[in-house]
Formats: structure tokens, sequence, C-alpha cells
């Protein structure tokens, strides 16, 4: 278990699209302990593995006020989207010193494998949907700026560049 170095925007892993686990052994579990423990040294509520430079759809999500309730996802995918929305602002380690308010679905119901290789189900709701679906998206290759508008995402890009 170790904090690994976010790779900085605009690596070209960052968009690109993760690649499906096809089992889970000894070597996913060591990066889903690595990415713990490098969202919890962000600290974060979510982190996706290409986030980190390891091109496989791992995630992990601890939207919990108390830590400690990490949930490990594997090829994570969205079955259902409420139709209610909520606005939150994200950001990612990635692309340090700034923030956009994004709005996504307020629950979704998402599959994905587990740490024992078995098939789940799973609702989450507000802070813990954000996070799933901002994981998500990374695992995609996209990030959450790219809810913005151009004119808004530009600006952001500009900003965090005189953050740099």
């Amino acid at each position: 278990m170790a904090v690994r170095t976010c790779i900085p925007w605009p690596d070209k892993r960052l968009r690109t699209a993760a690649a499906a686990v096809e089992e889970i052994t000894d070597a996913e579990r060591a990066v889903w302990d690595d990415l713990v423990d490098t969202m919890e040294a962000m600290p974060g509520v979510g982190m996706g593995a290409n986030q980190i430079g390891v091109m496989q759809r791992l995630a992990v999500v601890d939207a919990s006020e108390e830590r400690g309730q990490v949930v490990r996802m594997a090829n994570p995918e969205i079955l259902h989207a409420s139709v209610q929305l909520r606005e939150h602002d994200e950001a990612s380690p990635n692309l340090p010193g700034v923030w956009a308010t994004i709005k996504r679905p307020r629950a979704v119901t998402v599959r994905y494998m587990d740490e024992a290789g078995e098939t789940v189900e799973k609702d989450f709701v507000g802070l813990w949907a954000t996070s799933v679906q901002h994981q998500i998206d990374h695992l995609n290759g996209k990030m959450y700026f790219d809810h913005l508008s151009r004119t808004k995402r530009a600006m952001l890009l500009k900003r965090a560049q005189k953050a740099r």
C-alpha cells in the first residue's frame, strides 16, 4: 500500500478509456489499496486507477463522513440514473487549484465487480452518487470539466494554468 503520484493534466492517459478487468487478483487488490491510500492522503471521496497511471477499470469511493466505508469497484457501469439532478463542486488532483460546480443525477444504480470477483448492483445517493459518476467518467477518459460549456471549460483550464 502506498500513496501514488497523480498524473498531471493534460497527460493522454486521462483522455484514454481504461481496459476492462477480467478477474480480481492480488495485483488488482494492490491497485485498490494504493487508490485508497492516495484518496485518503488528498483527502478525497474517490479515485480512478487511470488517475495514477494504471489503465485498468478500477475505482474506489468513500463519501462517508466517518471514513473507512470504501467501496472497491472493477468495471463499474451505470444501469440507472435519477432524473433529479444534484449540484456539487468537483475537482481533481490531476488538475490542482481549480474546481467547478457540476450537475449530475442525484442517485445512480451501478453494476460492478467487487473484491471477491462477484457482480454487484448497488444504489448510490447524494455525494456517493456524484463520486461514483466522477470516477466512471475518469475510467472512460473524461474529466469533470467536460460537463461544462466550452467557454467555462476554457476559463477553468486557463485558471489551472495560472495556478501552476
